[in-house]
């Protein structure tokens, strides 16, 4: 589990181009991390890979995975704010606004492009794995006063990874 400040969490992942052993080798590593650390969503770039690549199981499952690999979204809809987390900084939380709705074309594991309409919990969870492969993370989202709070959480992040 790559965490802050890890530096392939910060840029933009580069594109998949092709979908091989190693690409399905990395998603079973992914959803291994995803369920071990009880997430529902997992960025490749979390895996210490900088590919475009996605996981998302909302009901923490394996059965449960959709994989996203090159992933294109287009949001929609209102703005709601809601606590989020991230496996990457654990113990910081903040209220991150998103979009209410989401449109997502992907590449599913088995090289087949695939649409999906998404609301709710799945329209957040989609919003944040893409975050990570654009190298934004949760508290690049905070406002001044979320920073604040986060610091403490933020700072032993910082003295871990020395």
């Amino acid at each position: 589990m790559t965490r802050f400040p890890a530096g392939v969490l910060a840029g933009r992942a580069r594109r998949v181009e092709e979908i091989g052993d190693d690409i399905v080798k990395l998603v079973d590593v992914m959803v291994d991390i995803m369920l071990e650390n009880k997430g529902i969503g997992l960025a490749a770039p979390q895996a210490g890979v900088d590919l475009r690549l996605f996981v998302i199981s909302l009901d923490g499952s394996r059965e449960g995975v959709q994989v996203f690999i090159n992933p294109e979204i287009e949001v929609s809809g209102d703005i709601d704010s809601v606590e989020e987390g991230c496996l990457s900084l654990p113990g910081v939380y903040g209220k991150i606004k998103r979009y209410t709705l989401c449109k997502v074309t992907a590449t599913a594991l088995d090289g087949k492009e695939f649409c999906d309409v998404a609301e709710g919990l799945y329209a957040r969870a989609l919003q944040h794995e893409y975050d990570h492969l654009e190298g934004t993370l949760i508290k690049d989202k905070f406002g001044r006063l979320q920073m604040i709070g986060a610091r403490k959480h933020l700072k032993k992040l910082l003295d871990e990874s020395e």
